[in-house]
């Protein structure tokens, strides 16, 4: 037990921490970079990849392997090679275009027709049922954003296109702005419909790139589960609500009333399902529901025949409801139909979207560019996440963000096209027919975009509340979930997310989704500031008949064996967030110790003499914090108390003497260990009574 104090540092050793300081900079520089490095192939893929792989030496997505034996080249050449795999790095087609093998590219071929199949119908709803636009914008937007994230993109599977619930918010957005028009359904409402669509789309491309420019690809923490599980649960309710409206051929009686809120148009459903509505109109979409119904049925019982499982059933419902009702007329029933789709959105094709029309509607939708493109990056991550772990290779959320931004940016090029973003349940069929590139991505682009420019006349007469019922497919989907998520949070007693969950739903169905999200997120947000403010310290006690303290909580054996000596262990790192509260921390345990207790009750402990204090868990303490110790030092030192600091790392050691704390409290207050600090302590309270009685 030595008791020699830890010396004041000189200028020679806070130079010496200010260069470990850059040489730890350096390597977390190295291994944050790492985290993109590929994980080795399954045995699974190593057959299917080997071309690309034989070709490159590395990952085929811009991920480098060392050079083999330590081979080192001159100046320029490691310069060129240098820049040339930062390219392969940021622009991964740059890497796996060139040496693509066309091996790959039946499985990629079959994929991308396979999700095309798909988005075809539902891009189509999304536009015209939920963002309440042209059926065109749908299919724009399920194929630009997609070839750009194809170029730029990390994952290898993930589809960007047109989402159920971003729709929905742009849709809420846009019905929000027309509603101040004087005919909210007149020509010109359509067109600023196409300006807010395309102004919202730019903020979503540009919040998304710029969050990944400046590497904030954690926001993914931000939401927690049970807030996008309230946040799901409300979309799916709105979307049944809305979609109810075109199925049983209300379309034309709500102008007359034109609700607004979510409980406006279900009290409207309630008051008109019965009396006012279409009864073709209602058939026909109860019988598309129940077909759609029953041929993913009968897919599920086939998974091992391909050419059953594989059948587009959306698609095929299309089809045949458009046919039906061709050969019927049921336009001439009253029946809604497609009609004619004019494929220019605009007076162009692609139109430079800061225009001064736009502009004007730039502040009013920023919330909800911020949201979608939030919700957005949460939904496409998990789903590259998944498609990483399942293929073996790694993902960079960062360049994620980029690639996303960089989608709906070139979209926003093309009037009223819709925020596009990856989707769980495409991009697992993406990878489950056969796809292993962004081939697949650019494949189903193409389709839809001859589609767009070909097929669209040949759906003429497709009726609009099938559409409705395809998007109302996808509640069933939403809300899949949510019973057990309720169970599982109920059963573990997790009150706080449920009542978040409950919150986000509520509000979302009461106001809108943007108010429900926004404010839970702002309580989530709170809650992590709350807790993060509060820094973890512990009590010490020695454990009798040894020189070790443990937490008095965590130990029952162990006890306080000095009166009023206080051994206090702080076990995180002190910034200015958790410290602010330190003092009222600090006294609370002087006069309660560990236990919970209300501030009213009395005190169970008298203050301390003397403060040990063990810093062992503390890696780092920023100014803010080290400037609070300062006053909170001062005080004690004000009123007498005892003070010692124990097990002090290097780090830390240079802030406290830059901060003037060494100045303060003297070098014999900082000692190498608890044990050493409190042999001091005994050692005064064995002098003092004898002291005492010599002056007697």
């Amino acid at each position: 037990m030595s008791g020699t104090p830890v010396r004041n540092p000189d200028l020679r050793l806070l130079s010496k921490h200010a260069a470990s300081a850059v040489a730890s900079s350096a390597a977390s520089t190295s291994s944050i970079m790492g985290i993109d490095a590929v994980i080795p192939s399954t045995p699974q893929d190593i057959e299917e990849r080997t071309t690309l792989l034989d070709v490159e030496r590395g990952d085929p997505y811009g991920a480098v392997t060392p050079p083999i034996g330590g081979q080192k080249s001159p100046p320029l050449q490691r310069r060129q090679s240098t820049f040339i795999k930062r390219v392969k790095y940021y622009i991964p087609s740059v890497a796996w275009i060139p040496n693509y093998s066309l091996s790959l590219f039946g499985g990629d071929f079959l994929a991308g027709i396979t999700v095309a199949s798909m988005l075809i119908p539902q891009s189509v709803s999304y536009a015209s049922s939920l963002a309440k636009l042209s059926p065109v914008t749908g299919l724009f937007s399920a194929s630009i954003p997609g070839m750009a994230y194809a170029l730029l993109g990390t994952s290898r599977q993930l589809n960007v296109a047109p989402e159920a619930a971003l729709s929905l918010l742009l849709g809420q957005a846009i019905s929000e702005i027309r509603h101040e028009y004087p005919d909210p359904h007149s020509g010109e409402a359509d067109l600023l419909g196409l300006g807010v669509a395309t102004v919202i789309t730019l903020q979503v491309g540009l919040i998304s790139f710029l969050l990944g420019f400046f590497r904030l690809g954690f926001i993914d923490v931000v939401l927690s589960r049970a807030l996008l599980r309230g946040f799901i649960t409300a979309v799916a309710v709105v979307i049944m609500i809305e979609q109810f409206i075109p199925m049983l051929g209300l379309s034309k009686v709500i102008h007359e009333t034109d609700p607004q809120t979510t409980l406006e148009k279900f009290a409207f459903l309630v008051r008109n399902a019965f009396t006012r509505s279409h009864y073709l109109t209602t058939a026909i979409s109860f019988s598309a529901l129940f077909s759609l119904v029953a041929l993913r049925s009968v897919k599920n019982r086939f998974k091992n025949a391909w050419y059953i499982y594989r059948i587009p059933e959306v698609l095929v419902v299309v089809v045949a409801s458009t046919l039906l009702s061709g050969e019927f007329r049921w336009d001439v029933d009253g029946v809604d139909i497609l009609g004619d789709v004019d494929v220019h959105t605009g007076n162009s094709l692609i139109q430079f979207p800061l225009k001064r029309s736009n502009l004007k509607f730039l502040h009013r939708t920023t919330s909800t560019a911020c949201l979608i493109a939030v919700v957005g990056f949460l939904d496409s991550i998990v789903a590259a996440k998944q498609n990483a772990a399942r293929f073996g290779y790694s993902i960079s959320p960062n360049r994620e963000l980029v690639a996303l931004g960089a989608a709906n940016l070139a979209g926003s090029f093309v009037p009223g096209t819709l925020p596009a973003f990856g989707s769980i349940t495409r991009s697992r069929i993406n990878g489950d027919v056969g796809g292993r590139t962004q081939m697949a991505s650019l494949v189903c682009s193409g389709v839809i975009l001859l589609a767009t420019f070909f097929l669209l006349p040949w759906l003429y007469y497709l009726p609009k509340c099938v559409l409705a019922v395809i998007i109302g497919l996808v509640v069933f989907s939403l809300l899949a979930e949510t019973p057990h998520d309720v169970l599982y949070y109920w059963r573990m007693g997790a009150w706080v997310d449920l009542t978040l969950m409950s919150l986000t739903f509520f509000l979302s169905i009461i106001w809108n989704i943007e108010v429900g999200v926004v404010v839970s997120l702002v309580i989530s947000l709170l809650m992590v500031v709350h807790r993060s403010s509060k820094t973890r310290m512990t009590i010490l006690g020695r454990i009798p008949g040894t020189d070790r303290w443990k937490p008095l909580k965590e130990n029952p054996e162990a006890e306080e064996s000095v009166p009023g000596a206080l051994i206090i262990r702080i076990r995180e790192n002190l910034d200015f967030a958790n410290t602010a509260q330190l003092k009222e921390r600090l006294r609370r345990l002087e006069l309660y110790g560990v236990d919970r207790l209300h501030p009213s009750e009395e005190p169970r402990r008298e203050q301390a003499s003397v403060l040990v204090f063990h810093l062992a868990d503390v890696d780092k303490c920023d100014a803010s914090a080290a400037q609070i110790f300062y006053e909170l030092f001062d005080e004690y030192k004000s009123r007498g108390v005892g003070l010692f600091i124990t097990h002090l790392r290097p780090r830390v050691q240079t802030t406290f003497a830059k901060a003037g704390i060494y100045e303060l409290l003297g070098a014999d207050a900082f000692r190498e260990n608890v044990a050493d600090a409190m042999a001091i302590v005994e050692g005064t309270r064995m002098r003092e009574p004898s002291l005492l009685l010599g002056s007697q």
